[in-house]
This record gives C-alpha cells, structure tokens and sequence, in this order.
C-alpha cells in the first residue's frame, strides 16, 4: 500500500486494514512509513505492546524511536506506572530537541512525525502548552494542524481550532484529512445542524476501505446531537460488534441509553460496568466530578421540617 493510502486509512480511523496491510520489502524506501503507520494503529487502538514488538529496538530512525516512546508512555499509562510514564515523556522531549539541532540528516517530514507523535504524548499527559509549542502553531504539517486543532477543542477553544483550519485551507490540498479536521471543528460547534458532519461520515462509510468501528462511532455521536437516537443505537451496536469493548463507542451508547435508546436498567447496568472498566475516561470523570459537586452543595442545605 502506497504511503498516501496509508495517510487516508489511519485519518478517518481504519486501523485494522492498516495493521492487516502487508509490510513491503525492508530494503524499500516504503517499507519504515509502513511500518510506523502499522504501529501508530496499534497503539491508536490501545495496542502499545503490539506497536513495540513491531518496531525494532535497534533502529537509529528519529521516528521509530519517537513511535516506540509514545508506545511505551501510553502503555505505562495504562498501568499508571509513573516512573515509566515520565522516563518515555523524557525520551519524547530529547528526540523533539534532538531534531531541531539535526545536521540535515533528518527531512522535514521525519521531523514533523516526530513532533506529532511527541506532542500527542504530551497533550494526553495533560501538558497542552508544551504539545503546542512542540507542535508550533504555525506549522505547515497538516497533521500537526490536526492535533493542535484537537487540543484547542478539548480545552474549549473552538475559535483557536477554526482560525487553524482557516489557515491550513490556504496552503493545504483538498484531502481527506483536512475534510476531517472541518467535520470535527463542526462536531464540537454544531455549525448548520452537524450537516456537514455528518454527510462527511455517511460519504466515508460508504467507502468500504475506509470504513471502521471509528467512524460508526463519530457518525453515532452525531446522530445522538441531531436527536436521531435509534438510528445512533444502530451505528453504536454496529461498532461494538466490530470492535467489542470499545471505550468511545461503549461511552457514546451509555449517552444515547441514557436519552431512551435502552431500558432505564440496562443503561444503570451498561454504566455500572463502564465505570469499572475504564475508571479513567473522561466521561467517568466528569460525571464523578459532578455528583461531588452536588453532594457538596447538597449539604450544605438543611431541609426545613414539614409544617404541622
């Protein structure tokens, strides 16, 4: 598979045709970029130890070691080990400072790889300030547009992710991943009813090499936002099938059974078993978050006795 073609798999989400992708000849100028996509999908799917049995650990290429780093913070993430979580941190910033102070053995595109792939461990470990700055909000990397254009939406920034994609349209090509980049800045904004959106997703899920669990799920959350709950259950149920136990589309059906696409006791069951399958996911948190609040403020009223 052509390298723009593994570009096109990994945006919208279609991670298994990338990791069943045959790996080319190692002797090819394809075979690394294969390679690094085959583990970037790993580890998109909460694989990281897939992604570094695949990755070489004697290799002297920037990018295997950045992918390989990133492999390994998010699997100490998944066992909260914070020492391993800060040394695979530590290696992401040397291997970002390492690449500005190249003698030219490094190109650009390896250099911007590196950055992404630094920056998404940052960005996860909560530091956004230092992902943007690794990122550098003037980039020309439409990739890197597209995490800085992530971060700005999770911290409630809209106008900072839409001035991005304003300027990226000035230099980038019409491709997939800039029409991905557009429907999520609508996801979060709600411009013109999620229309945009959501054509983008039914247009993708059309395509049965780009089709993914990922994308039913992005097209179920919509529905869920354009108040077509049943048909959200369907795309929902239809990528849990393919994907079973994923935490996005599990958490999206929680929501749209919470909305009267389940029974009342199978949404109370669905979330139990949520909560104590992924106790860190955002969705945890901030309900949690929430009924503490209440439980605070709750107490401090005192409920008058009933009048005789």
């Amino acid at each position: 598979m052509h390298p723009s073609s593994l570009a096109d798999s990994i945006s919208p989400g279609a991670y298994k045709t990338l990791i069943n992708s045959t790996l080319p000849d190692p002797n090819l100028p394809t075979y690394t970029p294969t390679l690094l996509y085959q583990a970037r999908a790993h580890i998109a799917l909460n694989e990281p130890e897939s992604a570094l049995r695949l990755l070489p650990t004697d290799s002297d290429n920037v990018t295997v070691k950045a992918a390989a780093s990133l492999a390994r913070y998010v699997s100490a993430s998944q066992s909260a080990k914070e020492e391993s979580i800060n040394v695979s941190l530590e290696e992401l910033r040397d291997l970002a400072v390492e690449i500005e102070g190249d003698d030219g053995e490094v190109d650009d595109s390896e250099k911007a790889l590196v950055r992404v792939l630094a920056a998404t461990a940052f960005a996860r470990a909560g530091e956004v300030e230092e992902a943007l700055e690794t990122l550098g909000v003037d980039t020309e990397d439409l990739e890197a547009v597209s995490v800085i254009v992530q971060i700005y939406l999770s911290i409630n920034r809209p106008d900072l992710a839409k001035k991005q994609f304003e300027r990226s349209k000035r230099w980038a090509e019409d491709d997939l991943l800039l029409q991905l980049i557009e429907s999520t800045i609508g996801l979060v904004t709600g411009k013109d009813g999620y229309s945009n959106t959501n054509s983008f997703y039914i247009e993708q899920l059309g395509n049965p090499s780009l089709s993914s669990p990922h994308l039913l799920t992005a097209r179920g959350v919509t529905r869920i936002l354009r108040n077509e709950i049943q048909e959200a259950k369907s795309d929902l149920d239809e990528s849990l099938e393919q994907q079973k136990g994923d935490p996005e589309a599990t958490a999206a059906l929680v929501v749209a059974g919470g909305l009267g696409a389940l029974k009342k006791h199978e949404t109370e069951e669905l979330w139990t078993r949520f909560v104590a399958n992924h106790p860190r996911h955002p969705l945890v948190s901030d309900i949690l978050h929430k009924e503490a609040l209440f439980d605070e403020f709750a107490s401090r009223f005192t409920v008058p006795p009933l009048a005789a």
